[in-house]
């Protein structure tokens, strides 16, 4: 494997980029004429490639068998670069050293375009680089796909207050529901700051739990114990429309989220589309582009499952 191979995915990362590639095309095309400056922003970029392994496949009477092979595929970064019509800026953000350097030289092999590399933790660049007087003639699209539960809660208020930029975010649902243990008391102080740093409150541990009745039991000395505990009362999907609920006391829209992986379960993140802008032609515009793709793309994906 090369150094700057980046081997990740499965069938949640062909639909999740499939989903940004066609919202950037439409997107760059709508706002390229009225808007001065149009940019894209990867604050996870990786590598921009990646590497897939595809299974073996044994064969049949009709069909020869197909070895394992590993076939390199475009990552958000370069997907980003092949929208025409192209971005007037682009900026890609990452920590790891390698997938910097990767990025470098994707910015070296397209030298007609404006492209930033940024070295860094994007919480640490965004909160302290996003305000800026120019987002006034400026509107963007920010793809969030973080590490785990990398995102801070601090930096999406910062990307709202732009009132300028679509974001989309993949939720780390499954990051979420083994943190917000069923049980409060297996909720350690370092997983509740995780939560509430992701959250944006600690409101949380009301919201979504209660206090559940447990059958009484006796100690030692035959004395009744019947304390309360508290148990989470939301499963996965009240999960996230609490996560909803929170982006769109930021966002002037949410739309509904799209959950992957499709086939396999349990479901393990979610696809959000969050808009800053609170003017009624963008919110009416990246609705109508966002869920037309979100519906096309879930009756293709129910059609490919054999649903």
């Amino acid at each position: 494997m090369a150094a700057d191979d980046h081997e990740f995915g499965g069938q949640h990362t062909e639909i999740k980029l499939a989903i940004v590639e066609q919202y950037l095309k439409r997107y760059s095309a709508a706002l390229h004429t009225w808007c001065d400056h149009v940019w894209y922003i990867d604050a996870f970029a990786g590598t921009g490639k990646r590497t897939v392994r595809v299974k073996a496949r044994e064969g049949d009477l009709l069909e020869e068998p197909v070895p394992e092979q590993v076939e390199q595929r475009r990552g958000s970064a370069q997907i980003a670069i092949d929208i025409k019509p192209p971005f007037d800026r682009l900026i890609f953000m990452d920590m790891r050293h390698k997938h910097v350097a990767a990025l470098l030289s994707l910015k070296a092999a397209n030298t007609h375009l404006d492209i930033s590399v940024l070295k860094g933790d994007a919480n640490e660049l965004i909160q302290k680089e996003i305000a800026w007087d120019g987002w006034k003639r400026t509107r963007a699209v920010m793809f969030l796909d973080p590490y785990g539960m990398a995102v801070e809660w601090a930096t999406l208020e910062k990307i709202a207050a732009t009132k300028a930029i679509d974001v989309w975010y993949l939720f780390p649902l499954a990051g979420l529901y083994r943190q917000a243990a069923r049980d409060m008391s297996k909720i350690d102080t370092n997983k509740e700051a995780a939560i509430t740093r992701m959250l944006g409150t600690d409101d949380w541990k009301t919201e979504l739990y209660s206090k559940a009745k447990l059958a009484p039991t006796t100690d030692l000395l035959g004395y009744l114990d019947s304390d309360d505990t508290l148990q989470r009362n939301a499963d996965v999907g009240a999960l996230e429309q609490y996560v909803k609920r929170r982006l769109k006391s930021i966002f002037a829209e949410v739309l509904d989220p799209y959950p992957l992986p499709v086939v396999e379960k349990p479901q393990r993140f979610s696809l959000f589309c969050a808009i800053s802008n609170p003017s009624a032609k963008a919110i009416n515009l990246a609705r109508s582009f966002g869920s037309d793709i979100l519906k096309s793309t879930g009756r293709a994906s129910r059609h490919r499952s054999g649903r």
